[in-house]
């Protein structure tokens, strides 16, 4: 399911109101038309949708939303989620991501060592292909980037990424390694 998929399936009000009725504790068709006015008719047909999307599931005690599955969807349509190649794919990992990286900015380096390693290691994959070769101008023009309105320096980003081998420098010729990638994979 695409981003505008997900939009799509929101974007139909009476789906909406059956979505809400039912994170709200509307357990059966009936209670939801009750709650939201709808017909029956109505009702129906935007839950069979919702229900086909996984957003919305039968358990033993009736109606409930998914809300593993509702999440992983507003993810997707988002798109703020750390893509599937970072490797770390947990929610830890995305709060860290979303509280120091906002519209493809840094917004500060963590002070944790940890969470700064996780951070700096986003940046490279964001930044840099594994194998091709930059010069140091063209690695601090990327890095800048990152950079603007935030705390952190370029200079100090490109030191971080040669310390913890997310770029190797030979001669002044910078390259992420392809082990890199493997390990982060």
């Amino acid at each position: 399911m695409t981003a505008d998929d997900v939009v799509r399936l929101f974007a139909d009000e009476r789906r909406v109101r059956v979505f809400a009725a039912v994170a709200l504790g509307a357990t059966s068709a009936e209670e939801i038309a009750g709650r939201t006015g709808l017909a029956a008719r109505d009702t129906v047909g935007a839950l069979r949708r919702l229900e086909d999307q996984g957003v919305v599931v039968r358990g033993p005690d009736g109606l409930a939303v998914s809300y593993d599955r509702f999440r992983d969807l507003a993810r997707t349509a988002a798109g703020s989620g750390p893509s599937p190649d970072h490797g770390t794919g947990d929610e830890r990992a995305e709060t860290v991501l979303r509280t120091f990286v906002r519209e493809g900015r840094l917004v500060r380096l963590p002070a944790q060592w940890e969470r700064k390693k996780l951070v700096l290691r986003h940046l490279a994959e964001r930044s840099f292909e594994a194998g091709r070769e930059y010069s140091e101008r063209e690695v601090d023009d990327r890095l800048r980037t990152w950079c603007e309105g935030g705390e952190a320096d370029h200079v100090t980003l490109r030191r971080h990424l040669v310390d913890l081998h997310h770029l190797d420098r030979q001669d002044g010729v910078y390259r992420r390694s392809p082990e890199d990638t493997a390990l982060l994979g």
